[in-house]
């Protein structure tokens, strides 16, 4: 059961088309997880329609159906090959808005180890100013206290963790800012898979964390 989701503003946004890629992205997975989520977007995208319908008609081109209708028929280059290269496996675990990110199955990315705490791919997005990633991580993990320079996305693809008293799993949505400060721990019995999306560097607390958050980038 999916507990935890994004905020209505958030979701009003992505159906309206305003949100950076990397935020989308992030939203879109949870929707296709979520039907609660998912019928709060399709309730917006519905009244948009019907306020296009009442919007007096522009002339276009004679030639603009035919190029669109000729762009129809061309084959899904990027979704062709991404399904050829994944894996049931991947596509039970990875919801499909995230899929053509991805290109392969789980067990073929580019998976860099940091510390001893997760392993991490970035994901390859146009947007400047964000950061996009999987980030598998390891049972019992604790990861560092820290609190956010910007805005942390991050959904939960698979296994779970608790945070400040807050059980997470597979489906959930979590948005966390300056205004929060909190320590993820990773449940003991399985890795936990999660997209995590910033707009900024994570701002480690502590002692320790105050040496290393000149050394953080987004």
């Amino acid at each position: 059961m999916i507990n935890h989701h994004p905020p209505l503003e958030l979701l009003f946004d992505y159906a309206t088309g305003s949100l950076p890629e990397p935020v989308a992205l992030a939203v879109a997975s949870h929707a296709s997880m979520c039907s609660d989520c998912r019928k709060q977007v399709d309730a917006v995208e519905s009244l948009g329609g019907a306020l296009l319908s009442s919007i007096e008609p522009e002339e276009v081109s004679k030639d603009a159906l035919r190029s669109v209708m000729a762009r129809l028929d061309e084959p899904e280059v990027g979704a062709m090959r991404c399904a050829a290269a994944t894996n049931r496996e991947t596509t039970e675990v990875v919801p499909e808005p995230l899929l053509p990110y991805l290109g392969r199955g789980l067990a073929h990315l580019a998976w860099r180890g940091v510390g001893r705490k997760f392993d991490e791919v970035h994901l390859n997005l146009a947007a400047k100013g964000f950061k996009a990633s999987l980030m598998r991580l390891k049972p019992g993990a604790e990861m560092p206290s820290h609190t956010h320079v910007g805005t942390e996305y991050t959904l939960v693809l698979a296994g779970g963790y608790k945070d400040n008293g807050e059980q997470y799993g597979r489906g959930d949505f979590a948005l966390k800012d300056s205004s929060h400060e909190h320590r993820p721990i990773v449940d003991t019995d399985e890795p936990c898979l999660c997209l995590v999306v910033l707009d900024a560097p994570v701002k480690l607390t502590g002692a320790m964390g105050r040496l290393m958050n000149p050394f953080l980038r987004v």
